[in-house]
């Protein structure tokens, strides 16, 4: 008789290996048996609602491929529903391997819908911005239980991950009063949560009833991604004493929930100076055991609104070169507005280049290989090959039919002085003609 499992970390303890786990494995060009091992200690986590039919499932976390989430969802003041589905498929266009939903206004569970039934990649959520549309209610009314309702319904709608703040419970409140930062707290879930804890003076209900919420993940095989409420948004907060006592409480309620065999995943800062982003790597994966790490950026200066894209992408490459395992893409409108179609193209183009310069650090199997094809390309100047290659093939044959130049064997750049091209000629017994 076959053994029966709750989620992929079940079947991972009682030494199953699941079919997701073989689809991981094969991705990634490793053993299953590797895939199995770690998920079943949480160093990797296989985020795949049973209910998620589309999926084609990735795995994050040691050894593997550095992943890149793309955020999109309507707002109180752009709310096209059209226009984020639009997103949503060029984001699959573009190989993202996750879309959180961050849904803020309205009844959204129409959207949430239609893009889990549509997208290949893992779908994330955040379920506390939902609630105050869902209910159509202020938020100090919101009741624990309401929270939890919401929730489940995203769990039942097929969600693969969803980003809980349940680190910024009542001590950690009065700590961020005790403790002046430059800009408070950043995150929108955590500030919510900050509010309805004042205005209730009650306890973080995703902190007091976490064991529910691993209930509920548990049934429908949902990853937590314990959210960073207190992360600091700006370079004067990084690495304080807020942000760390609130990563020793996500290391706390990582063992509960692998105690129930819930994946999860720990989210991390946020803006920070280039000096520090090691080290908080170094004391997520200490405090964490080694639970992947899901950073947003970190965006290294806060002096570049419209250029945030590459902030993060500094940030984010080295993060993940010294251990994190997901990226969250940053756009150009960071900071400024809703990102269209084209901010968030450049987002995913900068975050993928960071996951990939990351893996080259990391010797992630055939992220060296990459490269090598690519400067054999070059050398052999054959730009088709150079386009299939290139991360961004379609900006790549913009930039060159823009500027063609007279001999065809080199760019506008150097011409027949194109020093690629005259030492392939030399080395070929043949005569460099520059004239």
């Amino acid at each position: 008789m076959a053994v029966k499992y709750s989620t992929q970390m079940d079947a991972a303890k009682k030494g199953i290996i699941t079919e997701h786990m073989v689809c991981v494995a094969v991705k990634e060009g490793v053993d299953s048996e590797y895939i199995r091992k770690n998920v079943s200690v949480g160093k990797i986590v296989i985020p795949a609602n049973k209910n998620h039919k589309a999926l084609e499932p990735e795995g994050i976390g040691l050894g593997l491929r550095t992943k890149i989430n793309v955020n999109i969802g309507v707002s109180g003041d752009c709310h096209d529903i059209d226009c984020e589905i639009e997103k949503a498929r060029k984001a699959l266009e573009l190989k993202a391997e996750a879309i959180m939903d961050l849904s803020s206004f309205g009844q959204t569970s129409k959207f949430r819908k239609m893009l889990i039934e549509m997208s290949t990649a893992m779908i994330g959520t955040v379920p506390v911005y939902d609630a105050v549309g869902y209910y159509g209610k202020d938020l100090k009314d919101i009741t624990a239980g309401e929270f939890l309702k919401v929730i489940e319904e995203h769990a039942a709608n097929g969600v693969d991950f969803i980003t809980i703040h349940s680190g910024i419970n009542r001590d950690m409140a009065q700590a961020i009063r005790n403790n002046k930062r430059q800009t408070n707290i950043v995150s929108r879930g955590g500030s919510l949560l900050y509010a309805w804890m004042e205005l209730n003076n009650s306890e973080n209900p995703f902190y007091q009833y976490f064991d529910d919420i691993l209930d509920i993940c548990s049934d429908y095989d949902v990853t937590v991604s314990l959210g960073d409420a207190c992360r600091p948004g700006s370079i004067a907060d990084a690495t304080d004493s807020v942000q760390i006592r609130e990563l020793i409480t996500l290391g706390e309620l990582t063992e509960r929930a692998w105690n129930k065999n819930v994946q999860v995943i720990i989210e991390g800062p946020g803006h920070m100076r280039i000096n520090e982003i090691a080290a908080n790597v170094v004391l997520q994966k200490k405090l964490c055991k080694g639970a992947p790490f899901y950073v947003l950026g970190p965006v290294v200066t806060d002096v570049a609104p419209g250029y945030d894209h590459i902030t993060s992408a500094i940030g984010g490459s080295i993060a993940a070169a010294n251990g994190a395992d997901f990226l969250c893409y940053v756009t150009p409108a960071e900071h400024l507005r809703l990102p269209n179609l084209e901010d968030m193209k450049e987002g995913i183009i900068a975050a993928k280049i960071a996951a990939h310069a990351a893996d080259l650090v990391k010797g992630v199997k055939d992220a060296e290989k990459w490269d090598y094809e690519m400067s054999e390309a070059r050398r052999e100047l054959n730009w088709e090959k150079m386009f299939s290659l290139a991360i961004d093939p379609e900006k790549a044959v913009k930039y060159r039919m823009d500027s063609i130049p007279g001999a065809r064997d080199s760019c506008t750049m150097c011409g027949k002085m194109c020093a690629v091209r005259n030492m392939n000629r030399v080395l070929e017994g043949k005569e460099v003609n520059i004239i």
